[in-house]
């Protein structure tokens, strides 16, 4: 295989009827899909300007065009669902999660568009470009935060991004409630996992509270502040939440998907102007982990 042959026959066999172009899609046919795909592959991987990405991926333009409309129409997402059931149905999917998220730096060219400073993103349409592009300026200047949920194994399952400064508690239910997974027969998306594991940022009652009534085990330590203001207040307090310690060990997953996700230069610092291509970038970051762990047999 080739430097730039970022796909395999069999990767590629598997996500080929997934595109518009092969879905009854009315109009004049998309040309060269695969080699496009590569392209915007590439360009993520390599983390250059579109103008650099190499000729025999086609004209630059037309690379930029197809990734914008499909981070915008939603066929990266159709693809990792699709993706995800059948990783499910074959039980690949470990249903004990852990949630997590990474800032990246924003380059001066992804910050040079007007945005309005703190605008809240739109969580609910994952199409809607926000008013502040999910940039925020954070100790380390203009950046954007990835947030992941992940299962067992590190594999992502939901991504979303938010302004650098951003907390990650207030991102913990738009994660949730973007989570489901699809049968391959009748039945009812799955939207519940097993457990969830956090860090000390996702330690809040509402969190908690979200779900125990769920029936969703947490696996998230208390911070010493909060521990403090319980014994403080006695009998009062309350019990401690439960915690399993080794459990919690498992968290650990989702550190290195970031560090995964991170290989992909463009990925690592933001260098897209709109929060709807560079999220874009992340799902087919999470299509391409998918991809493999599946193998090339469709």
């Amino acid at each position: 295989m080739s430097r730039t042959s970022v796909l395999t026959d069999g990767q590629w066999a598997r996500i080929q009827p997934l595109l518009p172009s092969s879905a009854g899609r009315r109009g004049r046919p998309f040309r060269d899909d695969r080699r496009v795909v590569e392209g915007i592959i590439y360009r993520y991987r390599c983390g250059i300007a579109w103008r650099d990405v190499p000729a025999e991926f086609g004209p630059w333009q037309t690379i930029w065009k197809r990734h914008r409309r499909y981070s915008g129409d939603g066929t990266w997402d159709s693809i990792l669902a699709a993706l995800l059931t059948v990783a499910d149905a074959q039980g690949e999917v470990d249903w004990s999660v852990s949630v997590d998220s990474t800032v990246n730096r924003a380059h001066q060219h992804g910050t040079n568009l007007p945005r309005t400073t703190g605008a809240r993103s739109n969580y609910m349409n994952l199409y809607a470009e926000p008013d502040d592009h999910a940039i925020g300026r954070s100790r380390g200047g203009l950046s954007t935060k990835i947030h992941a949920l992940v299962d067992g194994k590190g594999r992502p399952l939901v991504l979303l991004v938010a302004p650098g400064q951003g907390g990650d508690a207030p991102m913990f239910t738009h994660l949730m409630d973007q989570l489901k997974i699809y049968r391959t027969g009748p039945g009812r998306p799955r939207t519940r996992p097993n457990r969830v594991r956090g860090d000390k940022a996702y330690s809040s009652k509402a969190i908690r509270t979200h779900l125990r009534d769920r029936g969703i085990v947490a696996v998230i330590p208390q911070p010493s502040d909060q521990i403090g203001h319980r014994k403080r207040r006695g009998s009062t307090g309350g019990r401690p939440p439960s915690f399993d310690k080794e459990d919690y060990k498992g968290r650990n997953v989702v550190e290195r998907n970031f560090n995964t996700f991170k290989q992909w230069r463009a990925l690592a610092t933001r260098y897209d102007k709109l929060a709807l291509t560079y999220r874009g970038g992340a799902v087919l970051r999470a299509i391409s982990i998918w991809l493999t762990a599946l193998g090339d047999t469709p």
